[in-house]
């Protein structure tokens, strides 16, 4: 493998770790309401786990708000069911029709919670850079390239891991002010 289809191989594998950090970021509540944060939801439908967003529509009608309009009214009672279970802090509302959640405001202590949350996702994806640079480290090493040319690829992947680690701070930081802003 040529010095580029490694860096190009890391670089990809770093980026895939940038979007999952922001999904996994998506799914921690603000106090605002994101349909996103229903994500993780599987309701037990006709005998199989089905996520939830593959039973119905949500949408945001008001900032703390969410609103579930099933495709098939008899799963109504199940995806009520489901969310209780998932443990997301949401008490749902069912109308017959629709089921309502209004997002709480979060207390301080709360979010503090969430931003050690936030943190420790972080700390995850610094641990999967990381990894990342020890398998590129490896595939650099058994391309048996010339001693300079080696030292040259190690620094430009060191290179790569500080940029990646500063992105995740960034977005640390982004989430953790969202998150203490009242």
């Amino acid at each position: 493998m040529d010095t580029d289809m490694i860096l190009l191989e890391i670089t990809d594998k770093m980026d895939k770790t940038m979007e999952n950090l922001t999904k996994r970021f998506t799914t921690v509540r603000a106090g605002r309401a994101n349909p996103s944060s229903l994500d993780g939801v599987m309701v037990e439908y006709y005998g199989s786990m089905t996520p939830l967003k593959q039973l119905a529509t949500i949408s945001v009608p008001e900032a703390r708000q969410l609103l579930i309009k099933p495709f098939d009214k008899s799963s109504l009672g199940a995806i009520e069911k489901a969310i209780l279970a998932s443990n997301l802090g949401y008490t749902p509302g069912n109308d017959g029709e629709t089921i309502r959640i209004v997002i709480p405001e979060l207390t301080e202590e709360r979010r503090r919670e969430l931003a050690k949350q936030v943190k420790a996702i972080a700390e995850d994806a610094k641990v999967s850079i990381r990894n990342i640079r020890h398998d590129g480290l490896e595939d650099v090493k058994k391309a048996e390239l010339p001693e300079d040319a080696e030292k040259g690829m190690e620094k430009d992947i060191q290179d790569l891991v500080n940029e990646y680690n500063k992105k995740i701070e960034a977005e640390l930081k982004n989430k953790e002010d969202e998150l203490l802003t009242v």
